[in-house]
């Protein structure tokens, strides 16, 4: 091993060694191997060194590494290295870094479980799969089955897909997914919808065939092969399943954490449902069978809606719900016999108790006896020669008696099921070729191995073996087509294994040699087996400790087989009387499923065991019962082998696919990877083995193109040639010395293993040695250029450096000698001050000192003298101080006492200021109660005043009364003078005197006393008010804080309703949208169910119709348009056919008719049906009628008679004249108004023309009355006469005869005469109600008549005004009009007209506001105008130097344009009978290359809508009608011939689009008149509306676009991944990497190969075909939108899905494609159309590939960056992302976890691919021509002679 590659062994060289937790490791060389070292020096990728030793005996080198740019390849082919660590690695980079489940192995498809449900199998997927090669897209399971698709399709040989794998590595949902993928892409041949009853198998069988295990939640227990049948046409037709080894044991036993089959689970679940409560079931945990893995529930899944989904599929399969109530009894049966609990009698006996619930249960469901199944479920019955004996049986016998039993029954209930979903996948078609999916179990290995793990081992031997056989021969097959020489591959071969098991003396036959022994067992069975085997093969191995098992080594592993159950397992032996109890049972159903019993099953049939079923046919057996018996005692071992022999014949005969599925993990965990495991089922499923014989001969493999791409840079100039091959060949003779390392063949060269990446290698050494020169050469440069730009800075620096120290030097010396001169005159200055400062402090100390000592005499004197006076007032002071010190504290005391109180209440204040409410009246009333507040703070300020002034008034008082006092105290002591003179009035005037003192003094305490009151409450209300300021000051800031938070609440709702208003209008913008885009989808859909109508109806004709000579059949996936009105053109088709018509007016339909009775055609015809079953009852009640009154009848037969015949002639005489009246009226009417030019689109002239419709309607109603009545006479007189013939031989005459009664006929008389007056009477009548009418519309007629002078007249003045006023002038005339009719009718009657008054105001608003918006419009529509103007003249001009030419070609018939006559007013008359020649040569054989091409775009539209104006005006609706359904037929007839022409396709929707704009520019309709001329105006239609006939041609051309957008993809679509992807643009931008053995589509352009110059070539052609055309420019926008939009999807699907696109150098590739198709669109003028945005995923994915992918910073910018790409988009590129040279670095894993949490919060969708599929919706913008009618010339080339100009 790996010997030859000794020179690879190299320092830095990575190998790998094995491992005991990881299997394989990692490491690098940390030494040069050389020959002959025993140790190899080794650094692991944690650092840590190691010291290999090798094989002394071997000396076996360990395995290199691959590249890491070969590392996650799609093919594990591809690798250079092929051997079993390259695989495990990269199988693992690939499912862990990437996220990627699917990889190739040569011809297997290799799936990982991912335990996680992945969006990766959508419709989308299946489409993008759908078509493609193989190797051109990432592995997939869909590829895989569009592979077999493709091959069964091209080499009409049968397909077969191979699924295996151990249980939970998915094999069941791949085989899902492939059966899903038949059914999407193939569809089925039928309406019966096969494909979704080949899908609805799926959940049946899962449900009754899988159950929970330890390994997987919904393991397959059995084996199957489901072969899906198509017919000739690769469409499904029916489908029919094979089933192997189902595990019956389950059934009974189930191990911890397992289940039983779904179906029980799902039966307990639903047992509530009223239709189940008869099965008396419970939950699952009260059933023996369902409890014992103690798992009875699964989560997330509902076992309830699992048996919904089980009975509809059931339902969709055709088993009724009688069947499947029968299943669900059998099945709950099934449980309850499970609970029946058997008793020992004694030790060899046991016994059921009677009245088992459980068993009741059972017999009543089944439909048996209790007796007789009790009393068989413990006894048996023993046949000898002679007797027979019945035997009970112990407890342990009878309970696995009851368990086979419950086995046997669901054996054969699974064979029903399989049987009739078969039977409803059966197809009465004829099968031509099918694909078979096998779903089978893979090797199984677990500690004790038993029965059923031998068969599935000996099955997979039998796969492996044609595996390898498979693989071997396309190796050889390759080697030989290339021409390459053959060598022998040694590869393992098992078929010594296989011969061990099967072969005669194997161990199968042993097997069932030892079932046939009457005392056999499993330990004799062993014995046998050791002694037939163990000395004579070396695959058969006895263990050392036990002499009951055996050990065989298979391809996989050695497996240990313990010989325990193998011979009861084989003969699965059933108590014959239970079956024979349950045979006798009155339920069909059971009855049904052991119907077979008796009868002989062939070799390969379908056993109960097996759970399998035959695809032979059996013939009756007429043998007798004995012979049958044996028959059916077949072993389990004999039926699977020859089950199996059956299925390899079928597998050999088909071209087998392999899928191989492998677990990852045994946790079930998602996206975990144990190399362990997965190691082991890789060898087990032969994918090593593949590796193992591609990598013994020549494994890599290369085309020549590819080698020489790649390798380029290994050759010399001089060895390039122009033969590719010989440069090859001369290279690799130089490179490689060894010739056996490569082969030539004969397009490719193949390599052994290690050469490529010895290449790689080689090739890498030259680039590093290249980029090593070029940053030699780069360094040596910069560092050039460096050091000069150095030198010439250092030269610089010395220069000015120099120049400045001179500068510093001279400035040094300067500052010197001035300081020098400075420190003189200073140091002088400083001497002299210092002098003087001491001379001057040396006087003021002497005059301090002096003066201070006088000081302190003096102050020693004063002190003693104020020491005195200090003590007098200290001791003073202090008595003061200490009664201040008294009163203060008693006023703080007070001041305290106040302050608590004061503070209690401001506490209250503050609690009540603090609550809601007070909170809520503040701010409710706060203005209000600040205005009561300075109220109040004013009457306060008024009292404080008042109280004020009254002090003053009492000190004034009080001043006075102390003047009084005063004078009175000087008289009194006048008086006391007088007193002392009059000592008698001493004492009184004493006491008056004390009196006066004490009212004094009472007078100032109250002085006082109001004075302190009146400051505090000064001071109060000081305070008052500034806290009512402060709380003034607080509610101001909160008014202006509400008032800021309401504007900005205001200013956020505005901002928010605006951007409400603006995603609800975007919002309706895209409703609008997807409304019309559904609308055009249900349109199309609508024509393919139509077009498929008339596609069966045809191939019902054909049938019927014998087939003429050279009619080919059209293909049932031909995209034809068919009509809208089938049914009509067939009517309308026969009746042309009747009048002698030809084959084109067969298309000719009523389309007005078929507008209203399309959806009521059905319903008319049932009606129709039984009012004709009705109309014969009573004409047979009538028949027996008659019989009875023949004698009145011929009474009253004559009176009768008259009295009609009299109303008819009455009726026909007014008819006459009347219609003669109307006759007239219509003359005159018609002359009038030609001759005062009438303007038909006046509202009087359109009440007027509907009144005479009206008339001539009752007429015409009239006229069908007179029929009947005639009708009825003839009839009656028909039957009269046959009845007098058969009754009576005389004429009816002499009945009339024979009334001799003169009173009869007196009566009869009177009777007519009564009925003539009331017929003239009411003939009067209507008589006088006409001639009113008459002449209330000749005086309308009269009124219209003077308003369209008016009119005519106000037009003559609007035409001679500038067009700028034109339009003005005419809005104020309009609005004058409507002002006059609102003040008359406000005359008339001003209540009633009220709201047309209002009406008629807002539509002079309107019309106000249309005036404004015509002023800024009408300057770009002028400019367009004139555009349009000098394109038309161009047009005619190039049309007028057409016409020369073809004069001098055809001088019998010269087309040169003739001189257009002055009374031509554009219409084209034609006869009825032309109108077929009409269609045929302007649609059906006008071709649009050759004659088309040169006329005036959309002439086609023109002449028709001439021929159409010419029928309007001769008022011929008949005429119109035919006219417009044969073209809207004979369009969709060319179409559908032809609609894979986008010429022509392109052609007849420009012209369908003219058609349709005619139609509205000359409707009369104001919003279409805008743009017309006058005389367009005065060609305008006159009689007829055509709006319903406008949304026929607008639905026709949906459909036309919609055709040219398929036609236009059908081009496109090959060319775009090719062009796009696949093809260097830039040559040399990007490398070809290695590839597998499944090629890749080369990205080198060969001859034929698409490029983006092809694209871009083929958008020129669809862009000047269009233009050439004269399609409208808005519509060619939307075409190139549309184009762009395929070509962006279509290339990022493909890039999505395939990971050697995601690299650096091809996101480069593609923005140069699309600045390339950017650049296409500016030379076109089309950057406005939206292309460009449709390609904007696109640019964001190129973008994401070539951007910086390591930092935080890095995924921030792609997260706003891609905003186009979803999140599923970006991460699958980054995962995808691969390098293409060794110098690239791959995505870390981190870094794509942090690009998807930043992105986890996008609302989008889950999809991964864009569709495809998708049109944007399509409008047809109005556009009117400025072509007149009347200038319009028709080329003689159209052959159009028969018209005539008018």
């Amino acid at each position: 091993m790996n010997q030859d590659l000794d020179f690879m062994f190299v320092k830095y060289a990575r190998v790998w060694i094995p491992d005991v937790e990881e299997v394989w490791r990692s490491a690098e060389l940390t030494k040069d191997y050389r020959q002959g070292d025993g140790v190899l020096q080794l650094q692991l990728e944690d650092g840590k060194e190691l010291e290999h030793k090798l094989d002394p005996k071997t000396n076996n080198l360990p395995h290199l590494r691959n590249p890491d740019i070969l590392v996650g390849e799609n093919d594990l082919t591809a690798l250079s290295y092929l051997h079993e660590p390259a695989v495990l690695h990269n199988l693992k980079v690939r499912f862990i870094d990437s996220k990627l489940i699917y990889t190739y192995c040569g011809i297997v498809l290799v799936a990982i479980n991912p335990y996680e449900t992945l969006g990766i199998y959508g419709s989308d997927i299946i489409n993008a799969y759908s078509g493609q090669n193989m190797g051109d897209m990432d592995p997939h399971i869909f590829a895989v089955a569009e592979e077999a698709y493709k091959q069964m399709a091209r080499d009409e040989r049968n397909q077969s897909i191979i699924v295996s794998g151990e249980s939970g590595a998915g094999k069941t949902v791949s085989a899902k997914y492939a059966m899903r993928y038949f059914a999407t892409v193939s569809g089925s041949a039928s309406e019966a919808n096969v494909e979704e009853k080949v899908l609805a198998s799926n959940p049946i069988m899962e449900s009754i065939g899988n159950a929970k295990t330890t390994r997987n939640d919904n393991s397959s227990r059995f084996g199957k092969y489901i072969e899906i049948g198509f017919d000739k046409r690769y469409h499904i037709i029916g489908a029919n399943m094979r089933t192997y080894l189902l595990e019956k044991s389950r059934v009974v036993f189930q191990a911890d954490e397992e289940r039983n089959y779904h179906i029980f689970y799902q039966l307990c679940a639903s047992a509530h449902l009223p239709e189940l409560k008869a099965l008396k079931l419970g939950k699952a945990n009260e059933f023996h069978y369902t409890k014992q893995g103690r798992s009875p529930v699964i989560d997330g899944i509902d076992d309830a809606k699992e048996m919904s989904t089980t009975r509809n599929a059931f339902t969709l399969l055709g088993v009724n719900e009688s069947y499947q109530m029968g299943l669900f009894r059998i099945l709950a049966s099934i449980l309850h016999l499970g609970n029946v609990e058997v008793k020992d009698r004694d030790s060899d006996s046991s016994i059921i108790p009677p009245n088992n619930g459980h068993l009741s249960v059972f017999c009543e469901l089944m439909g048996v006896t209790y007796q007789d199944m009790s009393h068989w479920l413990c006894h048996k019955k023993l046949k000898t020669a002679t007797e027979t004996y019945i035997k009970p049986v112990p407890k342990l016998q009878a309970i696995n008696a009851r368990d086979a039993l419950a086995k046997h029954i669901y054996a054969k209930l699974f064979n029903w099921i399989v049987d009739h979903v078969n039977k409803a996948l059966h197809s009465s078609m004829k099968q031509h070729s099918f694909i078979g999916v096998l779903d089978i179990y893979g090797f199984e290995t677990f500690e004790i191995n038993s029965f059923e793990q031998f068969c599935i081992n000996y099955a997979n031997e039998k796969l492996q073996q044609q595996f390898n056989m498979h693989v071997f021969k396309l190796e050889q097959e390759e080697y030989m087509k290339e021409q390459i020489p053959w060598t022998l591959i040694d590869f393992y071969d098992n078929q010594p294994c296989i011969n061990l098991i099967e072969a005669k003396m194997g161990v199968l036959d042993l097997l069932d040699e030892e079932c046939k022994m009457p005392k056999g067992s499993d330990d004799s069975w062993a014995q046998k087996l050791y002694n037939t085997h163990l000395k004579t093969c070396a695959l058969f191995e006895k263990p050392r400790m036990s002499n009951k098992a055996f050990i065989i080594q298979h391809f996989a592993d050695k497996v240990e087989y313990q010989c325990d159950g193998f011979l009861e397992k084989n003969k699965d032996t059933v108590n014959e009387e239970q079956i024979h109890v349950l045979k006798a049972s009155k339920f069909d159903l059971l009855v049904e499923l052991f119907h077979d019993e008796e009868k002989a099953t062939s070799p390969t049939g379908a056993a109960p065991t097996t759970g399998g079923r035959t695809r032979l046919s059996v013939k009756p057996d007429k043998r007798k019962v004995g012979q049958a018996s044996k028959e059916h005692k077949k072993t389990v071992g004999l039926q699977f082998r020859n089950s199996l022999h059956l299925l390899m014949e079928t597998l050999n005969a088909t071209t087998p696919h392999y899928v191989r599925c492998i677990k990852p993990n045994d946790y079930k965990q998602a996206f975990t990877f144990d190399p362990k495991r997965a190691v082991q089922q890789l060898r087990a499923c032969g994918v090593l083995e593949t590796i193992r014989i591609s990598a013994a001969g020549f494994p890599s493999r290369w085309t020549y193109q590819e080698f020489f791409s790649r390798y380029r840079v290994l050759m010399k100039q001089k060895d390039v040639l122009t033969d590719r091959k010989m440069t090859c060949k001369n290279v690799l003779e130089k490179l490689v010395e060894d010739q056996d390392k490569y082969q030539f063949g004969k397009t490719k060269i193949f390599f052994r293993a290690g050469q490529v990446a010895y290449l790689e290698k080689l090739r890498a050494d030259k680039l590093r040695a290249a980029c090593i020169r070029i940053q030699k050469t780069i360094r040596c440069w910069l560092a050039r250029k460096k050091y000069l730009r150095m030198k010439h800075a250092a030269t610089t620096i010395q220069r000015y450096i120099r120049g400045y120290q001179a500068r510093c030097l001279a400035k040094f010396l300067r500052r010197t000698r001035a300081a020098i001169v400075i420190q003189k005159y200073q140091r002088m200055y400083v001497q002299r001050t210092c002098y003087k400062r001491k001379q001057a402090a040396a006087l003021v100390m002497q005059c301090i000192l002096r003066a201070y000592m006088a000081r302190q005499l003096y102050k020693a004197l004063l002190r003693e003298h104020k020491a005195i006076i200090i003590q007098k007032m200290v001791r003073g002071w202090l008595a003061r101080q200490w009664f201040k010190r008294s009163l203060r504290a008693i006023v703080y005391l007070q001041c305290c006492i106040r302050r608590m109180r004061a503070k209690r209440e401001l506490k209250k204040l503050k609690i009540e200021a603090r609550s809601v409410e007070h909170f809520k009246k503040l701010n409710i009333g706060m203005e209000n109660k600040i205005m009561q507040l300075q109220r109040r703070i004013d009457e306060q300020s008024k009292d404080n005043r008042s109280l004020n002034e009254r002090l003053n008034g009492l000190e004034i008082s009080h001043a006075a009364e102390s003047e009084r006092m005063r004078v009175e105290v000087t008289r009194l002591r006048g008086a006391e003078e007088d007193a002392k003179k009059n000592a008698n009035k001493v004492t009184t005037l004493l006491e008056e005197v004390e009196r006066l003192r004490k009212d004094l003094k009472n007078t100032q305490k109250e002085k006082k006393a109001i004075e302190e009151w009146a400051k505090t409450y000064q001071d109060e209300m000081e305070q008052m008010i500034s806290e009512l300021k402060e709380q003034n000051h607080l509610l101001k800031s909160e008014k202006n804080d509400l008032n800021r938070l309401i504007q900005e609440q205001g200013q956020q709702w505005t901002e928010k309703m605006q951007r409400a208003l603006k995603e609800e209008t975007q919002q309706l913008e895209n409703d609008l949208n997807e409304e019309r885009s559904r609308y055009q989808n249900l349109l199309t859909e609508h024509l393919r169910l139509e077009e498929k109508y008339d596609d069966l109806k045809e191939e019902i004709t054909l049938t019927v119709n014998v087939p003429k000579h050279g009619h080919r059949r059209t293909d049932s996936t031909h995209s034809s348009n068919e009509s809208e009105c089938t049914y009509n053109s067939e009517f309308a088709e026969s009746e042309e056919g009747s009048r002698g018509g030809e084959d084109v007016s067969k298309g000719i339909l009523d389309m007005s008719l078929f507008l209203k009775l399309q959806k009521r055609v059905s319903e008319l015809e049932q009606e129709k049906q039984s009012l004709q079953n009705e109309l014969d009852r009573r004409e047979e009640q009538f028949q027996r009628a008659r019989a009875r009154d023949d004698e009145e009848h011929k009474k009253a037969r004559g009176a009768e008679l008259e009295y009609e015949s009299l109303k008819r002639q009455e009726l026909e005489s007014e008819n006459k004249k009347l219609k003669h009246h109307l006759n007239e009226m219509r003359q005159s009417l018609r002359g009038r108004a030609d001759a005062a030019s009438a303007a038909p689109g006046s509202p009087a002239y359109t009440v007027l023309l509907d009144q005479l419709n009206t008339s001539n309607e009752e007429l015409e109603v009239r006229k069908e009355e007179v029929l009947i009545l005639r009708s009825q006479l003839v009839s009656q007189k028909e039957a009269m006469q046959h009845k007098a013939t058969m009754t009576e031989p005389l004429p009816y005459i002499e009945d009339v005869q024979k009334l001799t009664d003169a009173k009869e006929i007196s009566q009869a008389y009177m009777g007519l005469k009564d009925t003539n007056r009331l017929l003239e009477s009411q003939l009067q009548a209507q008589r006088r109600s006409h001639e009113n009418e008459v002449e209330v519309l000749r005086g309308e007629l009269q009124s219209v008549k003077e308003d369209n002078n008016r009119q005519q007249q106000l037009l003559a003045q609007n035409l001679q005004l500038p067009p700028e006023a034109r339009i003005e002038a005419s809005l104020q005339h309009e609005i004058t009009r409507l002002t006059n009719e609102n003040l008359e009718l406000h005359s008339d009657d001003p209540k009633e007209h009220k709201a047309y008054r209002i009406s008629m105001l807002r539509r002079m608003v309107d019309l106000m506001e249309q005036l404004e918006k015509q002023d800024k419009t009408v300057r770009k529509l002028k400019k367009q105008l004139k555009v349009f103007a000098k394109k038309i003249n161009d047009l005619e001009g190039g049309q007028m130097d057409v016409s020369p030419g073809q004069t001098t070609d055809e001088p019998v018939h010269p087309v040169n344009i003739p001189r257009r006559e002055k009374d031509f007013q554009g219409m084209l008359e034609y006869k009825k009978e032309d109108e077929l020649k009409l269609v045929k040569n302007l649609i059906l054989e006008l071709k649009p290359r050759g004659v088309a091409v040169n006329l005036i775009p959309g002439l086609p539209a023109y002449i028709l809508f001439m021929c159409l104006r010419h029928a309007d005006y001769v008022n011929d609706d008949q005429k119109v009608r035919s006219l417009l359904t044969s073209v809207i037929n004979s369009i969709k007839k060319i179409l559908k011939k032809r609609g894979d022409d986008f010429e022509t396709v392109s052609f007849w929707l420009s012209n369908t689009c003219r058609f349709l704009h005619c139609l509205k520019q000359y409707s009369g309709d104001e919003q279409f008149m805008k743009h017309n001329s006058p005389k367009q105006n005065d060609h305008c239609l006159s009689n007829f509306d055509l709006a319903e006939y406008r949304q026929v041609l607008s639905d026709l051309a949906i459909q036309i676009y919609q055709q040219l957008i398929k036609s236009m993809e059908n081009i496109l679509q090959p060319m775009i991944v090719s062009g796009m992807l696949e093809h260097e643009t830039i040559q040399g931008v990007s490398g070809v990497k290695p590839t597998g053995l499944r090629k890749r589509t080369s990205s080198i352009a060969d001859e034929g190969t698409y490029t983006l110059d092809s694209i871009i070539r083929q958008l020129n052609t669809f862009h000047s075909i269009m233009c050439q055309h004269g399609t409208d420019p808005e519509l060619i926008k939307q075409v190139v939108k549309q184009q762009f939009y395929i070509i962006g999807a279509v290339t990022l699907n493909n890039l999505l899905l395939r990971k050697d696109m995601c690299s650096w150098s091809k996101g480069m590739q593609i923005r140069y494609n699309v600045s390339q198709l950017e650049e296409w669109l500016r030379d076109k003028n089309l950057m406005t159309c939206g292309a460009k945005e449709t390609l904007e995923p696109l640019i964001q994915a190129a973008q994401l590939l070539q951007v910086k992918k390591k930092t935080d910073e890095d995924a921030e910018a792609i997260c706003s960056m891609c905003n186009a790409l979803s999140t599923a988009q970006i991460v699958k590129v980054l995962n995808l992302y691969t390098p293409v040279n060794a110098f690239e670095e791959r995505v870390s894993v981190l870094f794509i976890r942090t690009i998807q949490t930043r992105l986890r919060d996008r609302k989008e969708s889950p999809q991964l691919l864009m569709d495809t599929k998708v049109i944007y919706p399509v409008t047809f913008p109005f556009n009117p021509s400025s072509l007149a009618l009347e200038t319009i010339q028709i080329p003689g080339s159209l052959n159009l002679a028969f018209l005539t100009r008018v």
